[in-house]
């Protein structure tokens, strides 16, 4: 009977799908693997956890690689021949009788070759670390992968002043100062954009002042260079793979391994923002990166290469130096080209500075600060970008007939923007997903590379703190830290100094040991676990942007739960709007679109670039502050909720925010968004318009109405194109009625079906649109 069962048994064990892999442990001398037995034949490590053999980059195209067994898509560590495939018919890898390990393509040529020669006796084997060996008889080390690294490293695998990782024009190496950068190395251009050349490498804590040359990254996601430089992944600890990887997007990033999926997250990144690096869009592009990663060209250039962006733009005139009276400027709003500047003038009018490129042949563009005088010369316009927080404006140097053809000229203007994919940089999109990609890897990659993780364990060591709150430690700088109950007690003189209060809480001014002025918010009411509080005041430490109030840092101690500001000492917006204002404090017109301007970009800011998505939720005058110089400073976001940037909608335990700028969603209990923020805003921007407090009631024709029916009407006076009338009476016309059309169109946008309303991000970009510099009777006022 057992004969019998044998006699069955055997033939199905053969047609079984693992009776095709045959998993070699070493390769001896005279032995190869077959392109053809790719699936069947391969190196593995005693661990299992890493493959060596060929590997499919495309339609009969292989090369021969290192993976992880375990990745989707097995992911590659290594590449003989990252740049030159091998055919998927007739190719071998061979460990000749010489002892030199040899890829051959179909025509018997070798494409690569270890340059070893030991003779008989020489092993190739795959270690648990994912080191490819070579060795001869006596078991010395002839060659090994790790020594030739192609665009990623694996733990314990040495960069070295001899080595560099590659990946399509971009490079992290040692530099000849000693210090690990990240460099474009295009064709015609070289460019360096990390670590950012705009401070030395004294001021982000590194140092040139080491000759070793050398940076590793442990077994524990610890990576550290001779030059300072010292990460670690957010999800730091054994027991994990990671590889270190500079991706085809020119970003540096860890990434670390789900066993269980077999999927890779991001625990650390270099860049924080795409942009950022260089020669993304080449040459003449414009890179932006919200709300998604976008290439564009300016206008009067066209795509070089359709298939891709690394290529650039090419401009659709040629250039006539004779004639300088033939070339005007458009203007490209919060736009830059970095680097290549032929001149930098300071202190200079924007005539001043379009005159010099007039002058100039080769200049192509100017980039003007308006605030500084400063004018940049630009000769090449190479890393392009777009961000509403660049406090410029770019002027592209064009023929008049170009300049007259452009649509842009006229308020709110709409271009179209093509987007890169990955298949432009010579990926299958298969493998990647180039916008969901950044995304992913933005929200999960910045938390290491903004903050230091030295802090975390001082104060660790002095509070008792749940082990579970270690992470929040992890995120504090210097900047932003824990006070002490008693600490801010003795700095507001016992809360002595009320400057101001709301539902969530009482404001009290203060100054601390160091002399600094704070505002210290006292909560009420506060239904955060502790852990949770922690776990946002870790989040909300580390937003930072010119029209946000700076959070300092906060008290938990039992009950006493508290927010530390800056102190703003100018008023709020509600001060200079509503009631019985003196004609001196009467807001002009040209100062409520910067405030209109600011409170969008501050906005923006929140719900668009932090690490997690911050929806403020109570959007009103009183929150919005104004510096001396009626700068915007937006308030009171301490509590607000944080969106996990792959999340649609925010649970709430109860309502938030103020009855008049409240969206509806909150009543119809609906699901939260930044949209919220969106409808109070729109509430806001009419109140700045019109100078009324639209929130508490309006009149129209001396009979209240809902904030419904106002819109309506606002709607049929917009459709006259005359909006003079909806304008503040005291501003006796004095007003830009084309900014006061857009801003009128954008606040009723904004009270709209949620749907329906416009993102912060779209806001600012179409106010930057209508910040018209040019003289106007309403600044003159």
């Amino acid at each position: 009977m057992a004969r019998l069962l044998c006699l069955v048994i055997l033939p199905l064990i053969s047609v079984l799908p693992f009776s095709y892999a045959s998993p070699l442990l070493m390769l001896s001398t005279g032995s190869s693997l077959f392109v053809e037995e790719h699936k069947q034949t391969f190196l593995t490590s005693p661990n299992a956890d890493f493959s060596c053999g060929f590997y499919e980059v495309g339609g009969n195209a292989f090369s021969f690689s290192i993976w992880f067994t375990n990745s989707k898509n097995r992911t590659v560590v290594w590449s003989a021949n990252p740049k030159s495939p091998v055919n998927g018919h007739g190719s071998k890898v061979t460990l000749n009788h010489e002892g030199n390990l040899v890829l051959a393509d179909v025509n018997g040529t070798a494409n690569w070759d270890s340059k070893t020669s030991s003779g008989k006796g020489t092993t190739a084997v795959l270690l648990d670390t994912g080191n490819l060996v070579i060795r001869d008889s006596t078991g010395t080390k002839l060659w090994q992968s790790f020594w030739a690294p192609t665009d990623t490293l694996l733990p314990l695998q040495p960069l070295t002043k001899g080595t560099r990782l590659v990946s399509g024009y971009f490079n992290l190496y040692f530099d000849n100062d000693n210090v690990l950068r990240l460099m474009y190395d295009g064709p015609e251009i070289s460019s360096i954009y990390w670590p950012s050349p705009d401070y030395s490498v004294f001021d982000i804590g590194r140092t040139s002042y080491n000759g070793s040359r050398n940076a590793i990254l442990d077994t524990e996601g610890h990576f550290l260079s001779s030059d300072k430089l010292d990460i670690k992944a957010a999800d730091w600890g054994a027991g994990i793979n990671r590889r270190l990887t500079l991706d085809y997007d020119g970003n540096l990033r860890m990434y670390s391994l789900n066993a269980s999926d077999g999927s890779w997250k991001v625990s650390w990144q270099a860049i924080a923002k795409l942009c950022d690096v260089h020669g993304l869009c080449g040459e003449n592009g414009i890179c932006e990166f919200l709300p998604s990663f976008k290439c564009s060209c300016p206008p009067g250039y066209e795509m070089r290469d359709p298939t891709n962006w690394s290529r650039g733009c090419r401009p659709l005139f040629s250039k006539n130096c004779s004639k300088i009276e033939e070339y005007e400027f458009f203007k490209l709003a919060q736009t830059d080209f970095y680097g290549f500047d032929l001149i930098i003038n300071q202190s200079i009018s924007l005539k001043e500075c379009k005159k010099t490129c007039l002058d100039i042949c080769s200049c192509s563009a100017v980039t003007y600060k308006t605030g500084s005088g400063t004018c940049y010369i630009k000769y090449v316009l190479f890393n392009g970008y777009s961000s509403t927080n660049f406090p410029g404006d770019n002027y592209i140097k064009l023929p008049k007939n170009m300049v007259s053809k452009q649509s842009d000229l006229s308020c709110n203007p709409t271009k179209e923007i093509v987007l890169g994919s990955s298949s432009m940089y010579g990926m299958n999109d298969a493998n990647k997903n180039y916008a969901t990609y950044y995304v992913f890897a933005a929200v999960l990659g910045a938390l290491v590379l903004i903050f230091t993780g030295t802090s975390w364990w001082f104060l660790y060591s002095k509070h008792n703190i749940p082990m579970s709150m270690e992470a929040g430690y992890r995120m504090v700088t210097s900047q932003f830290r824990m006070f002490t109950y008693r600490e801010l007690r003795e700095a507001t003189g016992k809360f002595k100094e009320e400057i101001g209060r709301g539902a969530s809480g009482i404001v009290y001014r203060g100054v601390l040991e160091d002399k600094r002025v704070i505002a210290v918010k006292r909560l009420m009411n506060i239904s955060h676990g502790e852990e949770e509080f922690w776990a946002e005041m870790s989040i909300i430490g580390r937003i930072n942007h010119m029209n946000l109030v700076r959070m300092w840092g906060f008290c938990s101690e039992g009950q006493q739960k508290l927010l530390v500001y800056e102190y703003v000492d100018n008023e709020s917006l509600d001060k200079y709007l509503f009631g019985d204002v003196s004609a001196e404090r009467l807001l002009a017109w040209s100062q409520r679109f910067k405030i209109a301007l600011g409170t969008a970009r501050g906005l923006a800011y929140l719900h668009h670039e932090c690490l997690e998505w911050v929806v403020h939720c109570d959007v009103k005058p009183e929150n919005i502050l104004l510096t001396r110089d009626f700068e915007v400073k937006i308030a009171d976001f301490g509590l607000a909720k944080l969106s996990k940037r792959d999340s649609t909608s925010l649970n709430f335990t109860h309502m938030r925010g103020t009855m008049g700028y409240m969206a509806p969603e909150w009543a119809l209990n609906s699901p939260i968004n930044a949209k919220v923020d969106v409808y109070s805003y729109g509430v806001v921007l009419l109140e700045i318009v019109t100078g009324s407090r639209i929130s508490s009631g309006i009149k129209v024709d001396g009979r209240e109405v809902e904030l419904r029916d106002f819109v309506q009407v606002m709607k049929h006076i917009l459709a006259t194109g005359d909006v003079k009338d909806v304008i503040d009476t005291r501003l006796n016309g004095h007003f830009n009625s084309e900014q006061a059309k857009v801003m009128v169109e954008v606040a009723i946008s904004c009270l709209e079906e949620r749907n329906s309303r416009p993102t912060m991000d779209e806001i600012a970009k179409a106010f930057l649109a209508c910040d018209d510099e040019d003289n106007h009777p309403a600044y003159s006022w």
